[in-house]
């Protein structure tokens, strides 16, 4: 157990009072889901060519997968636009969890886990610990396709049966991730790891009065940085891609080869299921696997714009701009960063205004998930970009809440680890890096405090 010194018992004690202050009636609130769309379209300066294979990648990011495209055995959803869809292809979960119609479509005899909800976001979901007690981490996925019948194969006699996803629920075990938004993906790749680390170093006596440090993630096997996952586990959009087909939807690739569940009675297509060269070959771009066609729709994939469509309009929007500075949440969520000279010019030498340094931050046992990935310890999590916040539904890594003054407050939490059978058990973790910035933050007018709601809400 973390315990935590005098200043920092003070720190959290004062902030746990501000907290309460903010939470009473008459306080800023979430001014809500901007309106209009103003994302999903493809980057400005693509080539003809590249704006074909952004059209081709984006019709199989679409598409429904069936038992003869390989779906399952064990499966999330069967598309990913189906995940990443809201407000448009390529977001994040919509407000009705589509989840609870596929995992019954078709004849399947899947039973909905108690922490999906119609109304709530689409999950994914990773075991802390085996049944033996060591480290886990890994994606459970929540369906089998056994008693599908679905036009291209029949599944009637798999055998497949799903985890205990309930009990393991229940007994604390249980880790809840939503889908990450994927606007803008290729221009995050393109950012050089020189420019990631040198904005980690820049401003490093401010961020050490404030109690802020990060890390970055990297590949174990050659120390590259990752950057794309809720832990920045994923070191490129081909792995990710590849990682996602293989996990979510339990189609095998050239990257990820192998089934995750090899029940004989529950094989419907042959493996890998999706292959380079596996249709029309007179085509180039179906040449491509659908690995690489996905991995092409989100480096082409233009970031969304922001909006003044919010209330208080440009001058509130402009004031809670400058106080998300002078409160310290761009020591975090730096405003922007530029990417390298890739051989791509529509990625070249662009300014990135992400709102994250794409490092790992403690962030405490309340919102701690107790999962390791690379380096990234029990409770630390990659800053999250916040460009197209604005019309995002859930928030944080779990989709706990809608309210964006909630997941706000959310960030700050001590260092002590709770009771053995909560759902912070073994860990022993730091407070969260962001508590005096949000005690900045609720030190705040009323005023203030919404005009920097507001201008979250414009991204």
């Amino acid at each position: 157990m973390t315990r935590l010194d005098g200043a920092s018992r003070t720190l959290v004690a004062a902030l746990s009072a501000s907290l309460a202050s903010v939470c009473a009636a008459g306080a800023a609130t979430d001014p809500g889901l901007r309106t209009g769309v103003d994302a999903g379209n493809p980057l400005a300066g693509l080539t003809s060519d590249q704006t074909a294979l952004f059209v081709a990648g984006q019709s199989k990011f679409a598409e429904i997968e069936q038992l003869g495209d390989g779906l399952g055995p064990r499966f999330n959803l069967d598309s990913c636009a189906g995940c990443h869809v809201y407000p448009t292809q390529g977001g994040s979960s919509p407000p009705v969890n589509p989840q609870l119609t596929v995992a019954l479509a078709a004849g399947a005899r899947n039973t909905i886990p108690t922490f999906l909800a119609a109304a709530g976001p689409i999950r994914e979901v990773r075991f802390r610990f085996t049944p033996g007690g060591a480290r886990d981490g890994g994606v459970h996925s929540l369906f089998v396709i056994s008693g599908r019948i679905d036009g291209t194969g029949n599944a009637t006699g798999c055998t497949a049966v799903q985890e205990d996803f309930n009990g393991q629920f229940q007994r604390g075990n249980v880790a809840l991730r939503i889908p990450t938004p994927t606007f803008g993906a290729g221009l995050v790749q393109s950012i050089p790891e020189t420019t990631l680390m040198s904005n980690l170093a820049a401003n490093s006596r401010t961020k050490a009065r404030l109690g802020i440090t990060g890390h970055l993630n990297t590949d174990p096997n050659d120390g590259r940085v990752t950057r794309f996952g809720w832990k920045a586990q994923n070191v490129s959009l081909l792995m990710f891609a590849g990682e996602a087909y293989n996990v979510e939807m339990g189609i095998s690739n050239e990257l990820f080869p192998t089934e995750r569940d090899l029940n004989p009675t529950c094989q419907m297509a042959a493996t890998p299921n999706d292959v380079t060269g596996q249709t029309d070959l007179s085509s180039m771009s179906d040449v491509l696997s659908d690995v690489t066609k996905f991995a092409l729709f989100m480096e082409f994939l233009a970031p969304p714009a922001p909006s003044t469509a919010v209330p208080g309009g440009a001058a509130s929007i402009t004031h809670g701009r400058q106080l998300f500075g002078s409160v310290g949440c761009s020591l975090c969520h730096t405003p922007a960063l530029t990417t390298g000279a890739t051989a791509t010019p529509a990625l070249a030498n662009k300014a990135v205004a992400l709102f994250s340094d794409l490092a790992l931050h403690h962030m405490g046992p309340d919102l701690a998930d107790n999962v390791l990935q690379g380096s990234a310890g029990p409770d630390e999590f990659r800053t999250a970009p916040l460009w197209g916040l604005g019309q995002r539904v859930f928030l944080l890594h779990d989709g706990r809440t809608s309210d964006l003054v909630q997941a706000i407050l959310e960030h700050a939490s001590g260092g002590e680890v709770r009771s053995a059978t909560s759902r912070t058990a073994s860990l022993g973790t730091a407070p969260s890096e962001a508590n005096a910035v949000i005690a900045n933050f609720t030190s705040l007018r009323e005023g203030e405090q919404q005009d920097l709601l507001n201008f979250l809400r414009s991204l």
